[in-house]
Order: structure tokens, then sequence, then C-alpha cells
């Protein structure tokens, strides 16, 4: 059996990763790999949005 999918707590935990690396960046402005990286890891959290977002609406049209 699988688990129940919550899309909600899925959804908080990345918008709390977003925030979270946006304020690595603004802590980090003065080190340029350190706003590198966190770029990097905000496009990820970025795919990880579409990614949700996709299975939400594959879900909903089931």
């Amino acid at each position: 059996m699988r688990p129940e999918l919550d899309m909600e707590k899925m959804d908080r935990l990345i918008q709390e990763m977003k925030r979270i690396a946006g304020e690595v960046e603004n802590a980090g402005h003065e080190i340029p790999a350190v706003v590198r990286n966190a770029k990097r890891i905000l496009a990820s959290i970025k795919m990880l949005e579409i990614n949700v977002s996709d299975v939400s609406g594959n879900l909903k049209t089931s």
C-alpha cells in the first residue's frame, strides 16, 4: 500500500527551503561562491515546485 501524499506539507517544506536558500544568498552576498551555490539551490527548489504542481494536477484529474 502506498503512503498518502501530503501535498500541502510538501508545498510548505519547499517554500521553507526556498526562504532559507534566499536567506543564505543574502547573508553570503559578499562571497561569490555562496551566491552562485544559493542560486543553484534555488533553481533546484524551483524544479521541486514544478514537480509538485505536476503531481498535484495529475492527482486532481484522476
